[in-house]
């Protein structure tokens, strides 16, 4: 039996401010048609993209501005209201399930129009581990904007921003000419993002160290250290350090960062941050001489009452990556100053780099994804990604019912 005809168009991205990166490069759409005969792409033109409309062209993918007759919808960002056509499938980041009230509206607008949406973040495996993200590439941004904060701040080097670099291949060319002088940098968490972020200080040529050695030394080269909740987190009532139990209960676990606060330079922050876990420091803490951190890329940048860094007090932009707080008054000052510390909180850091994210995220796609999709199998990943279809919120999203 000939399986059906599916057509998959990649959106124009329209959110404002517009987003480089996109779900499927030139060279993945090809690897696709040749794989799959029964499948088309189309590619809607846009200015913005990181891969231009001339290299899909090049690599045959037609250029087609309106994919009505597409049935799927592949996107990165959210989609503007106006633009979602009805009833077909979209995959795209909807950031609507914590109940973002920017995007009621959209969630609204895809049930009325009966589309199925698919979103990246809830595709994930029977352990519940996301099958598709950006989350290394935020982690190679980040830490690099981390450094460069310290270069500008200290006047001691210069690296250039990524976003002026055509792919991280030019980013690692600079670092070959930019030794780094004696810092300590501290990264926390074991993720994806922590990944990237580690990815990026082994190849600026920062050595690793264990926590007891970063703590009791000092050093003539920079280094720097990973920790995770173990290190940085203890039970109240004086029991042994449980994993499981630290994510389940962590309220009642309390905070021992402050002697990594004493000794580190830059901080590196990639934790998946629950809202019941203690704060790594507190406002009060800043204010004492022996805290020491200068730098803070929060490359987490969770922004909420009791955050893990409480000195994260909005995003900043990659236009305008550094702000500075003053720890004395608990308010934002203008960056690079002595008695402040410097903030890096990008929240969109992957669209930096946008080629090599685009390639990384494209090959998830390709490989986790779009076959059980172009198979046309429910799979388990697809349903636990689906928050709506047919007008009907998806079986794990029915408590967006009282909000929409």
């Amino acid at each position: 039996m000939t399986p059906p005809h599916i057509k998959i168009g990649i959106i124009r991205e329209g959110k404002v401010p517009p987003d480089a990166r996109v779900p499927l490069t030139p060279d993945q759409c090809q690897e696709i048609l040749q794989k799959y005969p029964n499948v088309s792409i189309a590619v809607q033109p846009s200015p913005i993209r990181c891969f231009t409309d001339q290299e899909y062209d090049q690599a045959g993918i037609p250029l087609q501005d309106d994919l009505s007759d597409c049935d799927i919808l592949l996107g990165v960002k959210e989609v503007p209201v106006p633009l979602l056509i009805p009833e077909k499938t979209y995959l795209f980041f909807s950031h609507t399930i914590k109940k973002q009230p920017y995007n009621l509206k959209l969630l609204q607008t895809v049930l009325e129009r009966r589309i199925r949406l698919i979103d990246y973040e809830v595709i994930t495996d029977d352990r519940d581990v996301r099958l598709i993200a950006f989350g290394y590439y935020a982690g190679v941004v980040g830490a690099h904007n981390g450094v460069w904060t310290y270069g500008k701040r200290t006047g001691q080097f210069e690296l250039p921003r990524m976003n002026t670099c055509h792919d991280y291949e030019e980013v690692k060319l600079a670092y070959q000419k930019t030794p780094i002088p004696p810092v300590k940098i501290l990264v926390t968490g074991n993720g994806r993002v922590a990944s990237g972020a580690v990815q990026t200080l082994e190849d600026l040529g920062i050595t690793a160290v264990t926590p007891q050695e970063y703590l009791s030394n000092t050093f003539d080269k920079p280094v720097y250290c990973q920790i995770t909740a173990a290190e940085y987190a203890r039970r109240k009532d004086g029991s042994a350090f449980d994993k499981l139990d630290f994510y389940a209960n962590g309220a009642q676990y309390e905070s021992c960062f402050l002697p990594y606060a004493q000794a580190t330079d830059i901080f590196l922050n990639c934790i998946y941050y629950d809202g019941k876990a203690p704060a790594f420091f507190t406002l009060e803490d800043m204010k004492s001489p022996e805290f020491r951190i200068k730098v803070i890329a929060d490359i987490t940048c969770d922004i909420m009452p009791g955050a893990s860094v409480p000195c994260t007090i909005r995003p900043s932009k990659i236009a305008d990556p550094i702000y500075g707080f003053d720890p004395v008054t608990g308010q934002e000052c203008a960056p690079f100053q002595p008695h402040g510390v410097d903030m890096m909180a990008i929240d969109n850091l992957p669209s930096e780099l946008p080629r090599d994210a685009s390639q990384f995220f494209g090959r998830q796609l390709i490989n986790n994804v779009l076959p059980e999709l172009i198979k046309g199998r429910e799979s388990d990943a697809i349903m636990r990604g689906m928050i709506a279809e047919k007008g009907v919120l998806g079986p794990k999203f029915q408590y967006l019912s009282d909000w929409v």
